[in-house]
This record gives structure tokens, C-alpha cells and sequence, in this order.
């Protein structure tokens, strides 16, 4: 009985000790790569935290972060920045070497998350939208007074009379929302007397529909209105198809958000009268290469504008 134990005891031993051999040649081969060299191991470990409405905007800056991190070697993460499930909150404990966020909610919210990052020593960049604070942390993005002065000059150059112009935000471009007074600031400051009334400010929620309803409403209450502007591509697209229903192109111009096809396309038909277009692939890039620069040197440029670029009739020729 007692040998029969042994034999079953060795025969186990041997089975675990083939198993471990098997685990171990497998990880070895993970680890080496094609060419039998040690893969180098990861710089960095960074995380993207973005709004949880992943549209072509917020898709462009994965693409350029992913971009980046393949460059400096580093592992890249995305996350949700929503208060809700609480993974900002939890940035701080997870170990990572640098944070990328995208603030959208109340800034007093998001200068605490911000403060709790730097006090563990972990580096952050902000994009999209600015935080002001005593320590201003590195910023990659547009100018958002400047990106209002662009529209302010582009409607004065659509219309050759008095403008009245309706201002529409949305919960889908939730940085230019953020920083709607310097938008506004800036439209205000390139059109001065040009402007017949007060801007008109609105803003849409995440319900692609919204964006129509919002154009049945302001022309019932506001029928004078003869410019507006949108900043999310989906709301540009809606409203184009709106005005052409409501038998207004022609009268009223839109100056949209965004290169999306559809946009685009009414651009060349002449519903949408130019669109505004950031580059969220660049921001993506050059927030990872600032972060990089700040784990590797700890210094990196306090700002990077990252521009706008106006698309008209003209340039789709």
C-alpha cells in the first residue's frame, strides 16, 4: 500500500514538473521575439483617461497616443473618466508612470483628481480642454478664444449684412463646452458691431435627434436667426439634412465641426457653408511624447496649440 502511495506521489511530482517546463517554454517564447532576440522591456506604463463617448474625435487622439507610445517603447492604457466608476480616482494607487487626461466635468473636480496625481509624484498632461491653476499643468490642444475669433471671421465674411448668431454646444464636444466663454469671447471680439444681437447659446445631448429638434425650436422663437454654428460633426450633419427639410439653404449658414463625409459632402452641395476641423491625432501623439519627456527629464513645453484647419466649398474642388 505504502509503495503504491510513493509511485502516486512520483508520478505526480513528475506530471507538475512537466506542466511547470511546459508554462516556462511557452512564457519563454512570448517574451523572445521573431528573430530570437529578448523582446527590450516597456519605458513606460501610461493611461489615457477619455470621455466614455468615443466619437471620431476622441477615436483620432487613441490613434495618435497609440502612435506615440509605440515610438517611446511604452505600454498605453484607456480608461474611463467618468466620477462614476471612479478609474481617475483610482489612478493614483495603480502604479502607472504618467496620466493623460481629458478634464470635462467641473473644474474645481477636476483640479482635485489632477492634485492627487501630482502629490504621487505622477506626471500628468491635460487635453482639450484647460484647467486653470497655480501650476499650470502642460496643456495639449487648441485655443479656444482663438478657435471663436476663426469662426468670428468666417461669418463675417459668409454674411454681408447684420448677423444673428446661435451658438451650439453639445454633451459630445464636451471641451469646447468647457471653455465656452472664451469661444464666445473670441466670436464676440472678431465680429464686434457686426453682431445685430447677443449671441444665442444653446447645447444638445447625446441624442443624434437632438440637434433637429434644437433647429425646429430656435427658428420658431428665433426666425431672424440667420448663422449658426455647431462644434460636434453628428449635430453638423443633422442640422444639414434639417435646413434642406425646413426649405432654408441659402438663408441660413451653418458653419459646422469636424471632416466626417457626410459633412463634407453637404460642404459641396452648399447646405453647410465651411466646417471647423481639429487634429485629434496630433494631440493624441504629442500629449504621450510631452508625458514622456516629463518621466524622462521632468520638463516638457507648458503648451502645445495644435490648430485648427477650415474647410470650405473651394477646397473640396
Amino acid at each position: 500500500m505504502k509503495r503504491l502511495l510513493r509511485l502516486s506521489a512520483l508520478c505526480f511530482g513528475l506530471l507538475s514538473l512537466g506542466a511547470f517546463l511546459v508554462s516556462f517554454s511557452l512564457a519563454r517564447r512570448l517574451y523572445v521575439g521573431s528573430s530570437g532576440a529578448a523582446a527590450p522591456p516597456l519605458n513606460y506604463h501610461f493611461s489615457l483617461y477619455l470621455p466614455d463617448n468615443r466619437y471620431s474625435f476622441f477615436t483620432g487622439i487613441i490613434r495618435g497616443a497609440v502612435r506615440a507610445a509605440a515610438e517611446q517603447n511604452a505600454a498605453l492604457s484607456i480608461h474611463s473618466i467618468d466620477p462614476e466608476k471612479n478609474e481617475l480616482e483610482m489612478a493614483p494607487y495603480t502604479g502607472i508612470d504618467g496620466a493623460i487626461v481629458c478634464p470635462y466635468l467641473d473644474d474645481a473636480l477636476a483640479r482635485r483628481q489632477l492634485n492627487r496625481l501630482g502629490a504621487r509624484q505622477i506626471p500628468v498632461v491635460i487635453i482639450n480642454h484647460n484647467v486653470p491653476n497655480d501650476q499650470p499643468w502642460p496643456f495639449i490642444g487648441t485655443n479656444n478664444f482663438d478657435v471663436g475669433r476663426r469662426v468670428g471671421l468666417l461669418a463675417g465674411r459668409l454674411a454681408p449684412g447684420p448677423l444673428r448668431l446661435a451658438l451650439v454646444y453639445s454633451d459630445k464636444a464636451p471641451g469646447i463646452y468647457g471653455e465656452r466663454e472664451l469661444m464666445e469671447m473670441g466670436i464676440t471680439t472678431a465680429l464686434g458691431d457686426r453682431l445685430a444681437a447677443p449671441i444665442l447659446g444653446f447645447k444638445t445631448n447625446f441624442n443624434p435627434l437632438d440637434a433637429e429638434d434644437l433647429l425646429y425650436r430656435l427658428f420658431r422663437t428665433h426666425p431672424d436667426s440667420n448663422t449658426v454654428v455647431f462644434t460636434d460633426p453628428n449635430d453638423t450633419i443633422a442640422a444639414a439634412q434639417t435646413l434642406i427639410d425646413m426649405n432654408l439653404v441659402g438663408r441660413v449658414r451653418i458653419i459646422g465641426f469636424g471632416s466626417d463625409p457626410g459633412i463634407l459632402d453637404g460642404i459641396r452641395k452648399g447646405v453647410i457653408a465651411c466646417s471647423v476641423v481639429f487634429n485629434p491625432d496630433r494631440i493624441g501623439y504629442e500629449a504621450v511624447q510631452s508625458l514622456a519627456a516629463l518621466r524622462r527629464t521632468g520638463y516638457t513645453s507648458t503648451s502645445i496649440d495644435t490648430g485648427i484647419a477650415i474647410i470650405g466649398r473651394d477646397d473640396l474642388q
